[in-house]
């Protein structure tokens, strides 16, 4: 059975930042989260909880997770990390912040690939060290990870490189063979990789989605990966996330952590996570074949409404970017249209200066809604040309 969005009057109930932070004349198409119900096995698992009275603390051996995400990424990947050299916490942001704390001195230069989710320009000064951009590569019609550029930062002093692997905003699947590459540079220059996976679900049919963990021995030792069913799943607010190691380094610095690391982590998160890995599969696959097709209306709607605007093929998730420069709106579309055209996207230049003139479009929701955001904004574009 195919997945449809909630009605917009179920929608409007939800108290989440996507809700809540706009008047309900606007559509919120900006913030990572779905409009589609929640998986039946999740939702069943958290009505049976609650039924149970069963919220209390984690537990330490994190009811199954660690398994149910093992077996999926074997059965989706060819991956098989070991549920022994993985360890459980909040969210990918505490992954990435815990992680570099351990593998970087205060300065540290810790290298991003913008234009990249916003957080990661936060995250390294959080753990004392220091954001070095190597933008990617962009040829005018695909992205691509600036090899030469890392191996460059890396020789400048550099230590590792957060990757965020598939790539927000774009749905770049980084290749096997470009991640390869990445392995030999960062293993000769010593360092490290952290890479942010928490889009990988989401991979569209017909491409292949390349753990980094998986591509090299050498990638095995210096990488940690944050791993999560939160945005595959809708599943943010409810803080479930996982540190993958594959190597002994990486395990021990798993191992190192403080207890509340884990104890943090929401058992809600956690029960809704395992479920979804272990039972939500059909869902998923559901929800991807839905976010391909409003891929493709959206296509139809800009070739047909604002044929200035430009949208490139996305490899995975349900996040469109959008290049709107030819449509007058300035450096940062996204401030000017949720006013102009009632419609929130996520603002360009928040994902790097490699972003004016950019904004962000959410697709997880029905089709329709990707329809009226482009008549809104094709209108407020013809009102401002008159």
């Amino acid at each position: 059975m195919a997945v449809r969005a909630d009605e917009m009057a179920v929608l409007r109930r939800r108290t989440s930042e996507k809700w809540r932070t706009y008047p309900e004349d606007v559509l919120p198409m900006f913030v990572a989260e779905m409009d589609f119900p929640l998986a039946p096995a999740i939702r069943s698992a958290l009505h049976q909880a609650v039924d149970d009275g069963d919220t209390g603390y984690v537990d330490g051996n994190d009811i199954g997770l660690r398994s149910a995400f093992a077996a999926f990424a074997e059965a989706r990947w060819g991956w098989s990390p070991s549920p022994e050299r993985m360890g459980i916490t909040t969210d990918v942001s505490v992954v990435i912040v815990e992680s570099l704390r351990r593998l970087t001195s205060p300065g540290d230069g810790v290298i991003i690939t913008p234009p990249v989710y916003p957080p990661f320009f936060d995250l390294i000064p959080e753990a004392g060290a220091t954001v070095v951009e190597v933008p990617l590569l962009d040829d005018g019609e695909q992205y691509a990870l600036d090899l030469d550029g890392i191996e460059a930062a890396m020789a400048a002093g550099a230590r590792g490189v957060l990757l965020c692997n598939p790539h927000n905003p774009l749905g770049l699947v980084h290749s096997r063979e470009a991640l390869e590459a990445l392995s030999e540079i960062v293993e000769r220059h010593g360092g490290f990789v952290v890479s942010d996976e928490i889009h990988a679900p989401l991979t569209h049919r017909g491409r292949t989605f390349t753990p980094y963990l998986s591509v090299s021995d050498a990638a095995r030792e210096h990488g940690i990966a944050a791993e999560s069913g939160s945005k595959a799943f809708n599943l943010a607010g409810l803080k479930s996330a996982m540190f993958v190691a594959e190597g002994e380094r990486m395990t021990e610095l798993i191992r190192s952590l403080p207890e509340e690391v884990t104890f943090r982590t929401g058992l809600f998160g956690m029960l809704a996570a395992r479920e979804g890995f272990a039972a939500g599969l059909d869902w998923l696959d559901d929800v991807v074949a839905a976010v391909e097709q409003n891929f493709a209306i959206l296509r139809r709607e800009l070739d047909a409404r604002l044929p200035d605007a430009r949208l490139r093929p996305a490899g995975a998730s349900y996040l469109a970017w959008l290049d709107l420069s030819a449509l007058g709106w300035g450096d940062d579309p996204a401030a000017e249209l949720v006013g102009a055209a009632k419609v929130a996207l996520a603002n360009g230049p928040a994902f790097g200066t490699q972003g004016l003139g950019f904004a962000r479009m959410n697709l997880a929701c029905a089709p329709e809604t990707v329809v009226e955001a482009v008549a809104r904004i094709a209108r407020a574009t013809e009102l401002t040309r008159r």
